[in-house]
């Protein structure tokens, strides 16, 4: 804690560090998977390349990730186990994928945040600072992609909720 000393040594791995980095493999892993397959069957063309530009950016938070580990003599040995079909018949509706990729960046972000807050080599949370910045970005894109095709709905307002309160509608 002792300032942003990128050459200098550093200690081992914590256990909620060790867990953070191992989940965040996994869940990316996973989330790599699933972004393929809709990349695959994606209809518009937009979506396809966001889609695309989601699996770079889940390979590069691996990456990263995989690097401290091995940095830190730690070998990250599992695996989700399951690899995408070659097949372009879209489970789901390019709208439907996109809000599953949506909500998905969204738990990134909070998972990303939660263990950065909670590690304490400033190795560490720079880089996982830096790969929020770029979730949070791509996540703008894909709510860019929906305004464009109307996809993205505005939620209700509080000066609704309160008009359904009190009985009044429109």
């Amino acid at each position: 804690m002792s300032g942003f000393k990128p050459f200098s040594d550093k200690r081992a791995l914590n256990d909620i560090e060790l867990g953070f980095l191992h989940h965040g493999i996994e869940t990316n892993n996973i989330g790599m998977q699933l972004i393929t397959g809709f990349a695959q069957c994606a209809k518009n063309k937009d979506v396809k390349q966001y889609f695309v530009k989601g699996k770079e950016l889940a390979k590069k938070q691996i990456k990263v990730m995989t690097e401290i580990l091995m940095d830190s003599d730690v070998q990250f040995s599992a695996t989700s186990g399951s690899t995408v079909t070659t097949s372009t018949v879209a489970p789901f509706s390019d709208k439907l994928m996109m809000a599953c990729v949506h909500f998905l960046n969204g738990f990134s972000l909070v998972g990303s945040s939660f263990g950065t807050f909670f590690t304490y080599r400033n190795d560490i949370t720079m880089k996982t600072a830096l790969l929020v910045k770029d979730i949070y970005i791509y996540g703008q894109e894909g709510i860019e992609i929906r305004i464009k095709n109307g996809w993205f709905e505005e939620p209700p307002q509080m000066e609704d909720r309160a008009a359904i309160i009190k009985g009044v509608t429109n």
